[in-house]
Formats: C-alpha cells, sequence, structure tokens
C-alpha cells in the first residue's frame, strides 16, 4: 500500500514538474533566439530530476522487497529492513523538500515586478 502511494506521489510530483517546465517553455520561445545554446540547460535539469526521481523509486522498491522476503521468512535482518525503510522514507522527504523549494522559487520569479 505505501509503494502504491509514494508512486502516486511520485508520478504527481513528475506532472507538476511537468506543468511548470510546460508553462515556462511558453515564455521561452519569446527569448530563446536571444540565448543561443542555453536553452540546453533546461533539458539537463529535467534529466536530473528525472534520474533523481528514479533513484528515489529504486530505494523504495528496495525497501518493499526487503520487507516482503523478511516478511517470508527468508533470513533477511531486521536491521537491514528498517536501514532500507529509513534511506527511502529520508530519499523522498528530501526530493519532496526539493520540489516545494523549486516550485517556491517559480512563484517568486512568475511575482517579480518586471
Amino acid at each position: 500500500m505505501e509503494r502504491i502511494n509514494s508512486q502516486v506521489n511520485i508520478q504527481s510530483m513528475l506532472q507538476t514538474i511537468r506543468a511548470y517546465q510546460s508553462n515556462a517553455s511558453k515564455g521561452m520561445d519569446e527569448i530563446a533566439p536571444r540565448l543561443d545554446g542555453q536553452v540546453q540547460g533546461a533539458n539537463s535539469f529535467t534529466d536530473a530530476i528525472k534520474s533523481s526521481l528514479n533513484n528515489v523509486n529504486g530505494l523504495q522498491t528496495k525497501a518493499d522487497e526487503t520487507v516482503d522476503a523478511y516478511e517470508r521468512g527468508e533470513g533477511v535482518p531486521l536491521t537491514d529492513v528498517v536501514l532500507n525503510m529509513q534511506k527511502s522514507s529520508i530519499a523522498f522527504e528530501a526530493t519532496l523538500q526539493v520540489r516545494n523549494k523549486v516550485l517556491k522559487a517559480y512563484e517568486d520569479i512568475l511575482n517579480m515586478p518586471v
């Protein structure tokens, strides 16, 4: 159940980032000719976000697999289960905080007087 909720949260984050990216790219069309090669940085940022989210998802999947193996009695130490669960929890919380900071920064930029 936690895995489904975390996947839904990750999907929600991705949709929010895509929406902001879409809005930002609309504004970039007007200034893109003046930026020349600098527009390429947006793609590397998107790739970095995707990579981070995939890493968090991998940690959550590993934690779920460890819990399942422990519950089946496969000889997985309880310390490994707890450690993997804490790693995935901390990674998700950090990702959530980064998302919140990025959205706040974007909103601040939008509200700047021109």
